[in-house]
């Protein structure tokens, strides 16, 4: 006996539904007068970006890349170790360096204009899984506030490129399946390449495709998982390879919660990140770090509550609960990779990010739209009044709400003090603003903020790092060499902290801080965690050696760095490099000198103000 196919609960509008109905409607119900609709409504809600300028780590990927910068970038971007392995990503980088260098206006406004081709996307996905209200799923996604941090952050152009060539990957399948031309399939696998070469987190897409063929048909068999099977190897393949390019290329520090742990945690997250979709209010661009007690059974309950959902919605789907079943397994399905089960360096300092459900904020979005559009069937003869006000008073307010949201990341120092107004302990604003006062030459007021952040997290190593630096260039390496230490203490492996370290052992000029043993020991751990590929670990390893009294290494090594920053074109390296190894050359280790007034005692830190404290909302057991 047959298995009865079980039909959509959705069933499509009569025109609009094929690419003729497309050519028999008005130029104004057209796709391109819709995309030109939502190009224009994302470009007036994030106005405050146009004026806006480079963020947090903008450097990393962007203006201090050099892959982006040099000539050769653009196929060494696919093989090199980098702090993310996004070689699409850095690939536009790369040409837009080209066309508008560092002015980050049109960085800007690449972000906007993907943001919209990304909602234009998902309505033709909609649209083909016969969902709808899919114009109106759109419009609210080009204009939604938790989008903000995708769009008006230049570095999270991850996001918005993966997720275009995502949607573009469901919809050439959709289109395989319909038509049966494989050339559509070997399209749209390629377009999941480019997204996870843009950003690994959109690998349950092939989940994702199973759920669209159960959403189709009412089941699952042989056919789709066999037409899935390669969509799953190239999503093991993708994460496998940016894991093992990026080896060592990072010393970030994970956090050591239990599986239990993050099994109570990922319940938090999915019903944080599900509240802030529907009402997307309170915002803030790094959320306080929750403490949840693992040995609590209370703390499970939202991870309870996540399966009764799913449970309730199963055992109902002939009653209309594959809808929500349907909605909330693709929100949890492309949440998966951020529940906090996959280590990820920010949650040391939040769990929870609105970068993070850029991809997921789809599921719940349709879902509203939809349940929006059947029940304005029942509105009787009012609903041509009241429909379209409603809309437009939702879309207006959503834009607002974007327009506020996207000033707070018109610069740093913005970004920081609006997550400081959120949460007072928050040690990375601290931090950052600390870095942002130390450029503008206001050293007294940076040290402040960094100690402050000590004081609230003292394991937070990013801080003493950056203290460490400020110490060494204004003259006080004793305290330079402290805070180093205390880097090693929580993360030995941590490269630049490493190299850092072994550079002042090897060259300071005050005898009393130098010792050439463990800068030899140092600097080899830091060319080992480099992969030997970085001039300035193997240029530290060489003066090391000097000091050590062993100048054949040291030329030898001095040799290997030069040859290095040669290869990368660093002009000024290669004249720093060529200086100690006349050093090397002549018998004598190379000094670094200090800044005017450098002291090898210890400086007095000034007093520090005692951190707010901790606020209810920073903290949920």
């Amino acid at each position: 006996m047959s298995r009865k196919t079980i039909q959509p609960a959705f069933h499509p509008p009569a025109a609009g539904a094929s690419a003729s109905g497309d050519l028999a409607q008005a130029w104004w119900q057209q796709g391109w007068f819709f995309f030109l609709l939502l190009s224009v409504a994302a470009f007036l809600a994030y106005q405050p970006v146009w004026h806006g300028g480079f963020l947090w780590d903008d450097s990393v990927l962007l203006t201090n890349n050099p892959l982006v910068k040099q000539a050769d970038g653009w196929w060494r971007i696919w093989c090199e170790s980098v702090t993310d392995y996004v070689p699409a990503t850095l690939t536009t980088f790369w040409l837009e360096w080209r066309l508008w260098g560092g002015n980050p206006l049109g960085y800007h406004l690449g972000n906007i204009l993907l943001h919209a081709l990304a909602a234009f996307l998902a309505w033709k996905v909609l649209r083909a899984l016969k969902i709808p209200g899919a114009r109106l799923a759109a419009a609210i996604f080009a204009l939604h506030p938790v989008a903000v941090e995708s769009v008006a952050w230049i570095a999270e152009r991850k996001n918005t490129l993966a997720m275009v060539f995502y949607l573009c990957a469901l919809l050439w399948f959709l289109r395989f399946e319909d038509s049966g031309d494989r050339r559509w399939y070997w399209t749209s696998a390629l377009a999941f390449v480019l997204a996870l070469f843009s950003k690994t987190a959109v690998v349950p897409l092939p989940v994702v495709l199973l759920g669209m063929a159960w959403w189709r048909r009412g089941r699952t068999d042989r056919r789709d998982l066999l037409r899935s099977l390669l969509f799953f190897v190239l999503a093991a393949a993708g994460v496998l390879l940016a894991l093992w390019i990026q080896r060592g290329a990072t010393g970030a520090s994970f956090q050591t919660v239990s599986f239990w742990g993050r099994l109570a945690q990922a319940g938090w997250v999915v019903w944080f990140y599900l509240g802030k979709a529907v009402v997307p209010l309170n915002l803030v661009p790094v959320y306080p770090l929750w403490h949840i007690n693992a040995a609590r059974m209370v703390s499970y309950l939202p991870t309870l509550a996540v399966a009764a959902v799913l449970a309730a919605s199963w055992l109902c789907r002939k009653q209309g609960g594959r809808v929500v079943l349907a909605a909330f397994g693709y929100f949890l399905a492309l949440l998966l990779p951020v529940m906090g089960f996959a280590n990820i360096s920010l949650m040391r300092c939040t769990l929870v990010a609105d970068q993070w459900q850029y991809f997921a904020l789809i599921g719940p979005v349709a879902l509203l739209a939809a349940g929006a559009t059947v029940a304005v069937r029942f509105l009787g003869p009012g609903k041509v009044f009241l429909a379209p006000a409603g809309v437009v008073v939702l879309l207006l307010a959503l834009g607002v709400l974007t327009w506020r949201q996207s000033r707070l990341y018109t610069s740093p120092t913005t970004l920081w003090q609006a997550t400081l107004a959120a949460d007072p302990r928050s040690f990375l604003a601290q931090s950052s603003l600390g870095s942002i006062l130390f450029k503008s030459g206001k050293t007294a007021e940076a040290i402040a903020h960094y100690e402050a952040a000590l004081a609230i997290d003292p394991k937070f190593f990013d801080a003493h790092y950056d203290l460490a630096n400020i110490f060494l260039q204004t003259g006080h390496p004793s305290d330079a060499v402290a805070h180093y230490e205390k880097v090693l203490q929580i993360q030995p492996d941590f490269p630049q902290a490493v190299n850092n370290l072994a550079w002042v052992l090897a060259t300071c000029p005050l005898p009393s801080l130098r010792n050439g043993a463990r800068a030899v020991e140092l600097a080899g751990r830091a060319v080992n965690l480099s992969g030997g590929k970085d001039p300035s670990p193997v240029g530290t390893l060489a003066a090391a050696y000097a000091e050590a009294g062993r100048f054949d290494d040291a030329i030898t090594a001095a040799r290997v760095a030069l040859k290095l920053a040669g290869a990368r074109n660093d002009a000024a390296q290669v004249k720093d490099l060529n200086q100690q190894l006349a050093c090397y050359q002549r018998g004598a280790p190379y000094r670094d000198p200090l800044p005017a007034g450098a002291s090898a005692n210890p400086r007095s830190p000034p007093p520090i103000a005692a951190p707010a404290k901790r606020g209810r909302s920073a903290e949920r057991q």
